[in-house]
């Protein structure tokens, strides 16, 4: 069975890669199409693909690959713009966030009114990031206006590291009463160590690196074949390393990645081309297993209220928020409008959910299932609309 999975995952893989260029010039996304994929092979419909991974193994993939991305979009990014426009993540995260949050929270009573208050806020804590993965048709294309593509690749890179000790927090609450003693002392230390952990982490290693980078190439000690994995390795250090102390690894990954783009102006692409790429292939393995495993296993407990919340969380929930958060500013109606649409959901909602089942929750099933809905309608809904959305502004300059 595992050579058959190989053999459709190499296959497909094969197949993808040498026609990619003309399924994503038109409204598809790699994303889209390797779901899409994972959900035709797999046990729920021709029952060819079985793979078999538990949520630990998914987990810990969703993880290192949200982390490489984090890192790259972060290197990626044009500094100058971003210092220039730091008043739309600003705006994102300070005050669209928490309001998407208390939306989330609010339509989620309404629409799961037998749900535990404290699971409807979890709920809405693991659906609140954005995905900077599914992000990347926008974030990395310069027919969008560079102030919208760098916001949206902040957004993305630091609200996952602001949600996480929320979500715990909230894990922590719902647990019996005698495990949280202190909580709200535990909930304070717990976000600024989260935060300021990754922090630190991100910066410190992105200057040892920097300046080990530039010793070894005074001295010609970088060779071509081992150079390209330099970046690979300093992503996934930035976030185990901050994980491993307690802080977020998604902060570090992120920080890590705008710091050594600052540290490294001239020689960064040199180094990055690797990243994408494993970025690109880690992201193929999370799709096709969550096409295949993980959206047949939640089938039984979809429900209409399931599907609404899904589609609320990709429109009302997210977009009235920003669309507030973004009021009196430089920004034509258009560029606020896209900024709202597009906040899609992904890998960060993965991980935040395989985290929230490890608790033993009443809902979990309705809350897997609202999640994995969530994620579906996203991939679909965001990948057949951003090619046509970012080829309109390229006809408007």
């Amino acid at each position: 069975m595992i050579y058959q999975n190989i053999t459709l995952f190499a296959g497909f893989l094969l197949l993808y890669s040498l026609f990619a260029g003309r399924f994503e010039s038109r409204i598809v996304s790699g994303p889209l199409m390797f779901l899409l994929a994972g959900c035709l092979l797999g046990p729920g419909f021709l029952g060819l693909l079985n793979i078999q991974i538990d949520g630990s193994g998914l987990r810990l993939l969703a993880e290192i690959t949200l982390a490489i991305v984090l890192f790259t979009d972060a290197a990626n990014a044009n500094l100058t713009v971003l210092r220039a426009n730091n008043w739309i993540p600003l705006r994102l995260l300070l005050i669209g966030l928490p309001l998407c949050l208390i939306a989330g929270y609010l339509i989620g009573l309404l629409l799961f009114p037998n749900m535990h208050w404290l699971e409807v806020a979890i709920l809405a804590t693991i659906l609140a990031p954005t995905d900077a993965a599914l992000g990347k048709a926008v974030g990395s294309n310069p027919a969008v206006p560079a102030p919208v593509r760098e916001g949206l690749n902040a957004e993305s890179g630091l609200n996952d590291g602001i949600c996480v000790p929320i979500l715990l927090l909230l894990l922590v609450l719902i647990a019996p009463e005698e495990q949280h003693r202190g909580t709200f002392g535990t909930a304070v230390h717990l976000f600024v160590e989260e935060i300021g952990i990754g922090f630190v982490v991100g910066v410190s290693l992105a200057y040892i690196t920097a300046n080990l980078l530039h010793f070894a190439a005074k001295n010609g000690w970088i060779k071509p074949v081992w150079r390209q994995l330099i970046l690979p390795g300093l992503a996934v250090l930035s976030f185990s390393l901050a994980q491993w102390m307690g802080g977020s690894g998604f902060i570090a990954a992120f920080i890590c990645g705008l710091f050594i783009a600052y540290l490294l102006p001239a020689h960064k692409h040199e180094f990055l081309e690797t990243n994408e790429q494993f970025g690109d292939l880690f992201s193929v393995l999370v799709w096709l297993a969550f096409g295949a495993g993980i959206i047949a296993q939640a089938w039984p407990f979809f429900t209409w209220q399931t599907w609404l919340y899904a589609f609320a969380s990709l429109t009302i929930i997210r977009m009235i928020p920003v669309l507030l958060s973004l009021v009196n500013t430089t920004l034509v109606f258009e560029q606020r409008l896209f900024i709202s649409w597009f906040g899609p959901r992904g890998l960060a909602s993965i991980v935040f959910l395989l985290i929230a089942v490890q608790y033993d929750l009443t809902a979990a099933n309705q809350i897997s299932a609202t999640v994995i809905a969530t994620i579906f309608l996203s991939v679909v809904l965001h990948g057949i609309s951003a090619n046509p959305w970012v080829s309109r502004f390229k006809s408007i300059t």
